[in-house]
Parts: C-alpha cells; structure tokens; sequence
C-alpha cells in the first residue's frame, strides 16, 4: 500500500459511509418544514428586573428557513459531486445501492444491476474500494474524521 495513504479499517469505513449516504437519502426524500412566527402572545416569566436580552423571534425563524434548506441542499451536492469522481462501476454501485432507494440490497446490484453481473467477492471489492476513495474524499471535505477509521496497529512485543 502506498506510504502516503492511511490504512482504514475496512468495516468502520463501511459504516461511516453508508451513514453518511444514509443522511443524504434521508435529505433527500423527506421535505423541509417551514418554521412560521406565532402570532399570540406567549406569557414569558421574570423573576428579577431586565434581562437586557432582546430576540427577534422573526428574524431567527427566517434564518432558520434559509440556511437549512440551503444547508441540505450543499451536503446532497458536495456527496453527488464525490460519487462523480468515482469510476464507472463504482459510481453505477454506490448509486444504486446506496443514493436511490432504501430497499435496494447487494444481491440485486450484482445480480441485475450490474452488466455483466459479478460474484460477490467482487462486488465486494468494488465496493471496498470505492468506500475507501469515499472516505478520503468525505476527510478532504470535513464529512469524516479519518483517525477514527484507521486500524489499529499492532503491537509485538520482544
């Protein structure tokens, strides 16, 4: 293996990423809800004199339906983007295994969806792979912490 590139551990990259793809389909599917301002008045209780704060209830709601939108909107595309880079097979697996549906399973990606279908083994080691260029890719972006996928060196004692 390259010097220069951090040896992972292959079933905590796994699940790191297929995380990481959880949330993507997660934002994807499910629709924002917009946050209104309550009109009534609400009773707020002061036990002591002013508390010199004041909040703008308008304001933080309106925030909070720009930048989360805006938010969901950068994590899907920073995900596409990498996937992107991925090679053929690679990106056609992780799409549809992981990026459509919830209910797609390995056996139907390298049975059916992969032309021409392959074994297991190698599905597998198409998917190691590109979990592992995933992971890199997710570090360089702040998605991962890759020091928490490395494995665990050995010791040997004398």
């Amino acid at each position: 293996m390259n010097p220069f590139l951090p040896e992972l551990d292959r079933r905590k990259t796994q699940h790191a990423v297929e995380a990481i793809f959880e949330k993507y389909r997660i934002y994807k599917t499910i629709t924002f809800e917009v946050r209104e301002v309550s009109v009534t008045a609400s009773y707020t209780e002061r036990f002591h004199g002013p508390t010199n704060v004041t909040s703008d209830q308008t304001a933080k709601v309106a925030i909070y339906n720009v930048d989360v939108p805006a938010a969901r909107k950068q994590y899907c595309e920073t995900i596409e983007s990498i996937v992107e880079r991925l090679g053929e097979r690679e990106q056609l697996l992780i799409r549809e295994r992981y990026m459509k549906h919830d209910d797609v399973f390995d056996y139907k990606v390298y049975n059916h969806i992969l032309e021409p279908p392959v074994s297991k083994d190698t599905y597998t080691k198409i998917r190691t792979r590109a979990f592992y260029k995933l992971a890199l890719a997710l570090a360089d972006r702040g998605l991962l912490k890759l020091n928490e996928l490395e494995k665990a060196v050995k010791s040997t004692r004398s």
